[in-house]
């Protein structure tokens, strides 16, 4: 069974930065995309970036610029980096490998408006 922990979160500033961190049970990072999404109160969970086997990257419009998405297989982790943070950005982020249907508990960043 497929095991996700996400962390980093925590409260910041509007304008600053967080890293968040996904861990994978198992070697599952390196050979498949493995996404980022995010889930603000009362919203749906929207994804965010994407990372692919090859590292290649994209971005939800209203993130591009801002975040960073990264991986390191040696470790099974992804990163997600996000800077200029917003004010009310306040968000639950959850990693997801694309092709496997399991959710970590999420980590949650908040930036007060």
């Amino acid at each position: 069974q497929v095991q996700l922990v996400e962390s980093g979160g925590g409260l910041v500033q509007a304008g600053g930065s967080l890293t968040l961190s996904c861990a994978a049970s198992g070697s599952i990072f390196s050979a498949n995309t493995v996404d980022w999404y995010r889930q603000g109160p009362g919203k749906q969970r929207e994804l965010v970036a994407r990372i692919s086997s090859g590292g290649t990257t994209t971005y939800t419009d209203s993130v591009k610029s801002r975040f960073t998405i990264s991986r390191d297989n040696a470790k099974n982790t992804v990163y997600l980096q996000m800077n200029s943070l917003k004010p009310g950005e306040t968000d639950v982020y959850y990693c997801k490998p694309k092709i496997f249907p399991c959710w970590g508990q999420g980590t949650q960043d908040t930036v007060p408006s």
